[in-house]
Parts: C-alpha cells; structure tokens; sequence
C-alpha cells in the first residue's frame, strides 16, 4: 500500500510538472513590468548600501539575486526584479516549499535560478579529490578516468531526480508563472545539462575572458552559439565578467590587476546579444574595488537599457556583413543585427576580430533604403542605398547605428568610459 501511495505522489507530480512547464514554454527569457517587455540586465550582487543599490536601477539594471522577500521589497522599491536562487538538489523539502510559498506571489519576483554550475560541479570541477583521493580533478574528468566518469554518472543520478522533484513542487506552488532558469560553467557537459532541460526553462553560461595575460573576448559570442546549440534554441542568458581575477583570492595572487576596459565589456555585451543572447547578468562586482570599473560596466547598462523596445523586438532581416579587404588570411567574424521598433531602426555590427576592418559592407537593409543611420555616440551618418551600409570597425568594436540620435542615452559614464574613437 506504502509503495502504491508513493507511485501515485510521483505520478502526480510528475503531471504538475509537465502540466506547469506548459504554462511557461512560452517563456522568451525576456522580464515584463507593468506590461512592458523588458531585456533582462542583471547582476548577481545586491547592494546592501541603499544610495548604491538606487544607482544600479539608475543605471538600467532590472534584475537582481535575491534571497527573501525583504529582498524583493527593496528591489521593487527602486523599480527593478528579482531572481531567487533555489537549492534544488535536495529535492521538494518542507525547506524548498516554505521558501517558494513565501516568495512565489510577490510582485517583483521575476524567475527562479537553480543551482549554479551544477553539471560543472560534479564533473570537471567534483569533489573527487575529497572522495576518492583523485587529483588534478579536472584533469581527471578530462581524460575520463574511470573514476571520474562513474563519479559523474552516479552523481548525476541522484541529483537531477532531485532537481526535477524540486522544480515539480515549486510549479505546483506558482502554477508555472516564474520560469526557472540554470546557469552553467561555459564548458558543462552537455550531455548531463541536456538531462534536466525537460523541466527547465533558460539556460546560459558565464563566461570571464579578461585576464592580465591574455583576453579571448570572441569566447562571449563562441559561447553564447554553443549554448544556443544546447539547450535547442531555449533563451540563452550570459553571465559576464565584473571583476579583476586578482581579486577573487589567492588563486591569482602576484598577477597584474586587470579590469576589462569599457570597450571590452561593450564588445562582450553586444556580441552575446548579437548571437542570440536574451538576457545578460554581471558576476563579481561584489569583490571589486574600483569605482571607476563599477561605472564603466554602469555605462554599458545604460546603454543597453535605452535600446529595450529593440532588444526585446522581433528579429529583423538577416544582415550580410561581408569584408571587403585582402590583407586577411582567414574569414574575419563580423556580425550584424537588425531591428525595428515603431518607425525606428537600430543596425548593430559587431567585430569579434582582434584585428580592424576597413570597410566592411553589411548587406540586406534594403528596407532602409533611402533612410539616414546615425551611429550612436559619434559623429557620422550614413544613408542606406541598395540596401547596404558601408562601416569602418575596431579591433573588437562595436557600431550602432540608429535612424534617430534619440536612442543615445544621456548619462552613459565619465571621460574615462566612453568608446575609443571610431575609425570612420
């Protein structure tokens, strides 16, 4: 009788589940406020500071990690959401419902995280070393030693059984109405990721290339397409880089203090969205000590946050960015996007070379044609004919184009954080 009782209480919430994720298929990633659809920018740290929490909602931040319903209360209080992070992994537990039940009907509860870099955690980056004296742990995993693969695979069956008790009692608790997002390490295995993405709704990685020796940031854009590829085209959010790896501890003790430039968070930014990104979230602020870091991130929020009624558009025509120079060995990436908002346009173009491209024609505005694009925060202005634009790019730059100066933002950073000069 016991065992017929549990089959039937499994069965059922199995039913809730599959029944709530209906409800929240639909789930684009992006946040809605008052009715209005809004392009998720994040950050993980929520100050404690009141004047310092009210400038990151100045500076167009809308989502922020919260704990309890206290946290909410303060982030609804400056106008922006919250993402609640939940322990899944110890399945649908008196401690997981209390805490859901608690915070399930607020107004500024935005989404639901489950246990971060969970899949990383107990492959490349396990506890093997602790269990099983097995060293060099993420070597271990990526040489698949026997261990390290029965670890993983032993692991993974008892947690996402769990995780997926847990998702089932938190949709029967808000009827589906918060979508469950889980970040993962850009490098997860996306065979174990793939075993929990039935009952999950956002997926995405962080991704933090900015060291003192070296700076990959094409990794953003590579990363975004890869988890893309992952999660089958569910949204995507990008967790980006707001600190110095010298700050996180001994780790990197004796390396050269090294923030990413304001160029370089844009350039992260804008290719992320440009490869399909819907949301995108800071890591590390917490730790960092320099104001002047702080408000260079603060300028690409602003940006961003002006550009909403674009971010959360429709995609517009597929754009042909195509180079027009011989001095290069290989195909450059250069990206393009477009979108329309009303009678208003915003082309995006986006190097992800370390190298500058003069020129590089972008193709398929044909819909523009005869229309003015003003790049934003600069001086130049383009008219479209036969439907392309014709632009100069940075190594690792950025150029957005808008049909009205409108969609600059006013208060975008000191001296120190504005873009380098552009080519044109």
């Amino acid at each position: 009788m016991k065992k017929d009782f549990q089959r039937i209480v499994l069965a059922l919430l199995l039913m809730v589940t599959l029944s709530a994720h209906a409800s929240s298929e639909a789930s684009d990633g992006l946040l809605v406020k008052d009715g209005v659809r809004l392009f998720p920018i994040g950050f993980y740290e929520l100050p404690t500071d009141p004047a310092a929490l009210k400038a990151m909602a100045e500076a167009g931040v809308n989502l922020v990690h919260c704990a309890n319903r206290g946290d909410l209360d303060r982030v609804q209080a400056v106008g922006m959401q919250g993402v609640v992070p939940l322990d899944l992994t110890q399945g649908g537990s008196e401690a997981l419902r209390g805490q859901v039940s608690e915070m399930a009907d607020h107004p500024a509860l935005a989404l639901w995280e489950g246990p971060d870099e969970v899949v990383w955690n107990f492959t490349a980056y396990s506890g093997l070393f602790k269990s099983l004296g097995v060293h060099k742990t993420q070597g271990a995993w990526w040489s698949q030693s026997p261990e390290a693969v029965l670890y993983a695979r032993e692991k993974a069956a008892e947690l996402i059984p769990k995780m997926r008790e847990a998702s089932a009692l938190i949709r029967g608790i808000d009827g589906g109405k918060h979508p469950l997002w889980i970040n993962e390490a850009s490098r997860s295995d996306a065979t174990y990721v793939r075993q929990y993405f039935d009952f999950v709704d956002i997926t995405g990685c962080d991704i933090y290339p900015v060291h003192a020796k070296e700076s990959p940031l094409e990794r953003v854009g590579a990363f975004t397409q890869l988890w893309r590829q992952i999660g089958r085209d569910k949204p995507v959010y990008m967790v980006l880089q707001a600190f110095a790896w010298t700050e996180l501890g001994d780790t990197h003790a004796g390396e050269e203090l090294r923030y990413p430039t304001f160029a370089e968070s844009r350039l992260m930014a804008w290719d992320a969205i440009a490869r399909g990104a819907r949301g995108i979230l800071y890591w590390g602020s917490a730790f960092t000590k320099s104001a002047a870091f702080r408000e260079s991130i603060y300028a690409v929020t602003r940006e961003l946050a002006v550009l909403h009624p674009f971010l959360t558009a429709a995609e517009g025509p597929t754009l042909r960015p195509e180079v027009l120079e011989t001095q290069e060995a290989q195909a450059p990436q250069v990206l393009a996007l477009c979108r329309r908002s009303g009678d208003d346009w915003l082309v995006v173009v986006v190097n992800e070379d370390a190298k500058q491209h003069m020129p590089v024609v972008v193709g398929g505005l044909e819909a523009l044609n005869g229309r003015t694009l003003n790049l934003l925060y600069g001086d130049e202005t383009f008219v479209v004919s036969n439907g392309e634009l014709t632009a100069r790019i940075l190594p690792y730059g950025v150029n957005v184009y808008a049909t009205d100066r409108k969609w600059e933002t006013q208060n975008r950073g000191g001296p120190d954080t504005k873009p380098e000069g552009n080519p044109n």
